[in-house]
């Protein structure tokens, strides 16, 4: 997912514990602890520093900061500096921290980027593709929240928390159904198959590869395929100079489900089908022939 709405996913989750009777640093615990914990995976950008955090930040980033296995280890972080800035010491403030980190790292397997979820124990890019990257209809749940609880001002706030929680768990829910049905439709004509959501809700673009074949169209659970695309991967072009001299290119073909191999006389390369849009992927490394030559 995006920042802003990580960000107010955490909001939310402070929004959602019941603070009147809380002494104020708990207060202020929890607020940072919501805020931090919902941000704290994406701190592996750091990578992107150096030349070589550049070259494989696309590989670290939403890796092993994203692992199930680091969310507790984040969470105790948030608890210790609590503790230091306020000498705070209570069960709330890791419980929400960890809640915020997994959802920060549930949410982004959700989408079709995907993370490292088991990291450092698999290299295996978990990526369900249910939820696009950016989601309007979680903005718009939690603005419809926002705005009853300034209009109910006599209603006790956690709740609508609650009720929003309820709705963002009913959305999510939903687009799984959908996208599953479809991603075993899918699954049954493919050796290997990927869903993609789009911005409208219960859309999903199918990417589905076999042998040197892959197909692309948008699909519901209500109507058939559309705007159907066919791409060929050139499987018998050798990737070892490819691989060998560009190092964003190894970095894409182990990340990426399946790629597309192309070759022509200008250059040798492979992209990600599942960003691709207006005959290109955003998600392709090349290396020209005279390159290849020269080195």
């Amino acid at each position: 997912m995006d920042t802003i709405t990580h960000t107010l996913i955490g909001l939310t989750i402070n929004g959602s514990v019941k603070k009147e009777n809380l002494p104020l640093n708990l207060k202020k615990s929890i607020f940072f602890a919501t805020l931090t914990g919902s941000q704290i995976p994406d701190i592996d950008i750091v990578l992107q520093l150096t030349e070589r955090g550049r070259i494989m930040y696309q590989m670290w980033h939403r890796g092993l900061s994203h692992s199930l296995f680091m969310a507790p280890i984040w969470a105790l972080l948030i608890y210790l500096i609590c503790y230091l800035l306020w000498k705070v010491k209570d069960i709330k403030v890791f419980l929400v921290a960890l809640l915020c980190v997994s959802l920060h790292i549930g949410f982004d397997a959700l989408n079709t980027w995907g993370t490292g979820l088991f990291e450092p124990f698999s290299t295996k890019r978990v990526s369900i593709g249910i939820i696009s990257i950016v989601d309007f209809v979680l903005w718009i749940i939690m603005l419809i929240g926002f705005i009853i609880t300034k209009v109910m001002k006599s209603y006790p706030k956690y709740r609508v928390w609650h009720y929003v929680w309820l709705a963002i768990i009913l959305h999510i829910s939903f687009q799984f159904f959908q996208g599953q049905i479809i991603y075993n439709e899918a699954k049954l004509l493919y050796d290997n198959t990927a869903i993609s959501a789009n911005f409208i809700p219960g859309h999903f673009k199918v990417i589905g590869k076999s042998g040197n074949k892959i197909e692309i169209y948008s699909k519901t659970i209500f109507s058939n395929k559309k705007n159907k695309i066919i791409l060929e991967s050139m499987e018998a072009v050798d990737l070892t100079p490819l691989l060998t001299k560009n190092p964003k290119a190894a970095v894409l073909f182990n990340w990426s489900p399946f790629v597309v191999i192309y070759e022509d006389e200008n250059e040798i390369g492979i992209y990600d089908p599942r960003f691709y849009q207006d005959d290109s992927s955003f998600l392709r490394e090349y290396i020209k022939k005279t390159e290849n030559h020269d080195k």
